[in-house]
């Protein structure tokens, strides 16, 4: 993925896709849109919940596009058979490497090289605002989700996938997972909030989780909303805002605020800044006298 400039949206573009009509007639393909593209087991799942909201509109408005391969059509014999027992022995059953590698090259068809294979896998690396952040920069994405005991190990290693894990737990298949990686991905795209600063505030966004958010009535329940942010007062508001994200970040997340402090040379048991000879000692460094 490169870090190049965000790209503007051309003209409507029509080309044969893999993809149940269905789909395809739903919204517009516009030239030069980011380009998600799944390979799955069950393309009825999708659009799913990439329809709703601010999502499903920048869709029908072409600022990015969905297409969905089924794997199953690109099984094998007379009941198009896409998996096997593991070799070695084991429980369950994985996908052959021969099926997956077709269904893969019909979703990658008329892909540039700025479009990285990611396989939805528990063993993958984490998922975050910074992955979502690059992926948003490219110019799409084919995901591939699993099932059954996994994906055949060459197959990965042909295509140089990129595993992926949502967190350290184990679903029945990759497409809800797939459904989150691109609304992550998706609302970075200019245009999709319609604010940019929307994205810019939210947890993650600067290595810290999003302060608490309020709104009217001012007065509910015996709440009131804290004081300082009917004030007026931008600079004190920040400031709250800043001390209540490291405040929130530091009990509930320590190992981003380890993260966080450690890249402002912030001393992780406190609040005070480090001098010059803690930093180095923190990074198991010698200062020179």
């Amino acid at each position: 993925m490169s870090d190049k400039p965000f790209k503007s949206h051309g003209r409507l573009s029509i080309a044969a896709r893999a993809t149940p009509s269905s789909l395809m007639d739903e919204a517009p393909h516009v030239k030069g849109a980011f380009s998600a593209r799944v390979v799955t087991l069950y393309p009825e799942m999708f659009p799913g919940t990439l329809d709703y909201s601010l999502i499903g509109k920048a869709r029908q408005e072409g600022l990015w596009h969905l297409d969905v391969t089924d794997m199953r059509s690109f099984g094998q014999g007379k009941h198009r058979t896409v998996d096997d027992t593991p070799t070695g022995g084991g429980a369950g059953m994985v996908l052959k490497p021969d099926v997956v590698a077709a269904a893969i090259s019909a979703a990658q068809a008329g892909a540039g090289p700025d479009h990285p294979i990611i396989y939805l896998s528990p063993r993958g690396v984490p998922f975050s605002q910074k992955l979502a952040s690059r992926l948003a920069q490219a110019d799409g994405m084919t995901l591939l989700c699993g099932r059954f005991e996994g994906v055949d190990q060459r197959v990965i290693d042909r295509f140089g996938m990129i595993e992926v894990s949502l967190g350290d737990f184990v679903m029945t298949g990759g497409e809800i997972a797939a459904q989150a990686l691109i609304d992550a991905t998706v609302r970075l795209i200019p245009r999709v909030l319609g604010n940019a600063a929307s994205a810019e505030d939210e947890s993650f966004s600067n290595g810290l989780l999003e302060y608490p958010q309020y709104t009217r009535p001012n007065d509910w329940d015996g709440r009131a909303v804290p004081e300082v942010l009917l004030s007026g007062h931008h600079g004190r508001i920040a400031a709250w805002r800043a001390d209540q994200s490291e405040r929130l970040t530091k009990e509930r997340r320590p190992d981003l605020w380890r993260a966080y402090a450690a890249q402002a040379d912030t001393d992780p048991t406190g609040d005070q800044q480090l001098s010059d000879a803690q930093t180095f000692a923190a990074k198991g460094d010698q200062k020179d006298d």
